[in-house]
């Protein structure tokens, strides 16, 4: 019984110990240092930061509008007798859309006919009579006084007609007026009045709205910041205009996909909007097939400048800090990791661009990031070279 006991306490201390060993080999194993140093220096991929030529460009939000717009209102009150136009299509300048009753235009265009007939009757009688009446004068055989009113009797009658052919165009007018046509080219939206409507001058509904959509407008706002530090740029020669003339522009659809053809930027705004501190830019795009519909979200590429030393470098090259702010990681002279607080400009496809925190020369850590620490030592991989940057 004391042998059994014995023997039992021997091989639950021996477990004990074989344990012990476990856990302090495990604990040897998965330190942190313990793992740097059996693994040795970590390897990883660069690549070396070199100046180049590039093409700097604002991507901006914004909407499209019609070139050429035109409400379509009555000049003139009465009956709309027809429709002249197809809703949705295309109209000419000049093309009849409506028709009023022209019958009681016509008939104020007959008076003002028949008004100026009598007007010129009337001249001519009192004209006559002035001249008779001025050779009678100087034999004394009419009085001064019925040459004077026969003379003024005269000059009523060429006012009498200058009112009635007055009143004559009025009237031509208003019955040319009850031919409602297009004034500009476009395309032509819904009617709001039909057949037998009562329309009537000055009236706050239009009857339809033309808009003009070739070429068509893209209006854009930016930042009164982004202006400023663009012009100071391009002024200091840090930037070089993109070329001559008006600056290019490209346009990308709501859908992603890129408009074929480009445009012109045409003019910004003189005034900042208060409210968001933003400039509003117009850019005029040819608009043949009728794709960009006024009011559609689009975003422009505005072409800036060029950077002739522009430093560009790979997106996974650059990460995070705890504030946020773009880090990278840039293999120094001595071997060892070095932080840079970077700021972007913008990014180029794969690419950011780089404005502060790296120079030319610089080897960016591009692969093993998860493997390194600030400040420790690391080595180009065998297999990864260090390459220019492209």
């Amino acid at each position: 019984m004391q042998v059994r006991r014995t023997n039992a306490l021997l091989a639950t201390s021996l477990a004990l110990i074989a344990g012990v060993g476990t856990l302090a080999g495990c604990s040897r194993s998965g330190h942190p240092e313990g793992g740097m140093m059996g693994g040795g220096v970590p390897e990883v991929g660069v690549v070396t930061v070199t100046p180049q030529k590039v093409t700097l460009t604002s991507e901006l939000a914004g909407r499209t509008s019609p070139y050429q717009i035109a409400e379509i209102r009555p000049q003139i009150g009465g009956i709309v007798l027809k429709r002249q136009f197809r809703e949705g299509g295309d109209v000419k300048a000049g093309e009849a859309l409506y028709q009023i009753d022209p019958a009681v235009y016509e008939a104020t265009l007959h008076s003002a006919q028949a008004a100026l007939a009598k007007a010129e009757a009337n001249l001519s009688s009192a004209r006559n009579k002035a001249e008779r009446y001025k050779a009678l004068v100087a034999i004394k055989g009419v009085s001064q006084q019925d040459y004077d009113d026969a003379e003024a009797a005269a000059k009523q009658g060429v006012a009498d007609v200058a009112s009635a052919k007055a009143a004559l165009d009025t009237a031509r007018i208003n019955l040319a007026y009850t031919r409602v046509a297009s004034p500009i080219s476009g395309r032509i939206g819904k009617s709001s009045v039909t057949q037998g409507a009562l329309v009537a001058a000055g009236q706050a509904t239009a009857l339809a709205t033309v808009q003009q959509l070739d070429p068509i407008y893209v209006d854009v706002t930016q930042s009164s910041a982004d202006l400023l530090r663009l012009k100071r740029e391009l002024a200091s020669g840090s930037l070089k205009s993109a070329g001559g003339g008006d600056a290019s522009v490209g346009l990308l659809l709501e859908d992603g996909s890129r408009y074929p053809l480009r445009g012109k930027l045409q003019f910004s705004d003189v005034t900042v909007d208060q409210g968001t501190g933003t400039v509003t830019l117009r850019a005029i795009f040819p608009n043949p097939k009728g794709e960009l519909l006024p009011g559609m979200y689009v975003r422009t590429q505005l072409d800036e400048g060029v950077d002739e030393q522009g430093i560009l470098v790979p997106q996974q090259g650059v990460t995070r800090d705890e504030k946020g702010q773009p880090l990278a990681m840039v293999l120094g002279a001595d071997g060892k990791v070095q932080p840079r607080i970077l700021k972007l400009r913008q990014a180029l496809g794969d690419k950011w661009v780089v404005s502060e925190g790296l120079k030319a020369g610089d080897k960016l850590i591009v692969d093993g990031l998860q493997k390194i620490r600030p400040g420790a030592p690391a080595k180009v991989a065998a297999n990864k070279p260090a390459a220019a940057q492209r």
